[in-house]
Formats: structure tokens, sequence, C-alpha cells
């Protein structure tokens, strides 16, 4: 079996992303994000359940969950409710306005068991083996260093933890590819175009 080496880790202060990168947000990036929140909260429902999505990646009751790319919060509210109180979801993005628009989402709905996180995916901040599983939902074709991010789910992923991915744009063989080549997780199965790994 292929041995795993982790990389070296950068000085933990650099794990998040200043809170004042959102002034320096383009107009463009601003609107873009308007847009995507938009079809989300209300094209978006029309066509994909998110419970089943959800349901398909592996969500239970009581666990810890990652959300890598929040956005808007589509996921983030209904994974709330199936961890429920007892469980936590982690709402990870590196936008400012889409945590923005999560943290008051999660305030208009009174939820407590979600907490939002400004970071990037590959420095989420988190402690090792704390969450039982993580999901990248329509984001993995956008990560700029999709090696660096697998080594973070990795490293924060209990064991045996599960990481479900999305099929958005990449195809079948370039996803699975990118997800085990470094040996660190396991295919296991794919389900309404969620694939879930394991933690190797």
């Amino acid at each position: 079996m292929k041995k795993i080496e982790k990389p070296q880790r950068r000085n933990s202060r650099e794990r998040f992303i200043p809170t004042n990168k959102a002034e320096k947000m383009s107009i463009y990036d601003r609107v873009h994000f308007r847009i995507i929140s938009f079809v989300h909260d209300t094209l978006y429902s029309l066509f994909v359940n998110p419970y089943e999505l959800l349901n398909a990646a592996g969500l239970k009751s009581g666990q810890k969950v990652l959300e890598v790319g929040c956005g808007p919060g589509f996921f983030t509210i209904p994974a709330a409710k199936i961890v429920g109180e007892k469980g936590k979801v982690y709402a990870l993005d590196v936008n400012p306005v889409a945590v923005e628009t999560v943290r008051r989402k999660i305030e208009e709905k009174n939820l407590e068991n979600i907490e939002v996180i400004l970071a990037d995916a590959s420095e989420t901040g988190l402690p090792d083996e704390s969450i039982d599983t993580a999901f990248l939902f329509g984001v993995v074709h956008a990560l700029d260093d999709v090696d660096a991010v697998m080594w973070e789910m990795h490293r924060v992923l209990k064991a045996k933890g599960v990481l479900s991915i999305q099929k958005s744009w990449w195809s079948e063989k370039k996803l699975l590819d990118a997800v085990t080549k470094n040996g660190l997780f396991s295919f296991r199965e794919k389900t309404k175009r969620v694939f879930k790994f394991e933690k190797s």
C-alpha cells in the first residue's frame, strides 16, 4: 500500500481570509454572486431537491458535517435540519458575500447548529479528524488547488469519514482521478450524481 505523507502546513494564523476582503470585492463579483443567489433561491429548487442529494451524500442525524463552498446556503439549511440539534454544519466559503448571506439566513431561521467560516477550502482551520462527512456540491471544478483541498479534507475527516462530491462540469474519470490519485480516498458509490469516497 502506498504510504500517505502529509504536506507541510502553513502557520495557523494564515488559515483564515481577512474579513476586509469583502471591501475589496469588485462590483462584478458582487453582482455575479447576487445572480447565483437568486437562481439558487428561486429556479434551482424547481429542479433540485437538496434533501435527496444530502441523503445521497451520507448525511445523518448527529453528524458533524463540513460544506465546502456553501454559496448562498441552498444546501446549508437542509443539511442543518438533517443533522439536527445534536449535529453541526460547518458552512465554508471563500466569498465574504456568501458568508454574510448564509449568516443572515441562519439568523432569520433561528438555527444554532451551523457555524459559517470564511476560509479557503485548503486551510479550513478545523481540528484534525473532527468531521464525519464533508461535501462539495457544484464547486470541485472551481477549486484553485484540488490536491491541497483533498489533503485538507483527509486531515479534517475522522477515520472512515465520507467525502461526497456532486458531479458537475468534470467527467466521471477526471473526478475519480482527482480524488483518489494520492491514495487519500477510496471510491465507494455513486447515487444521484453524488460520488461518495471514504477516507483511506
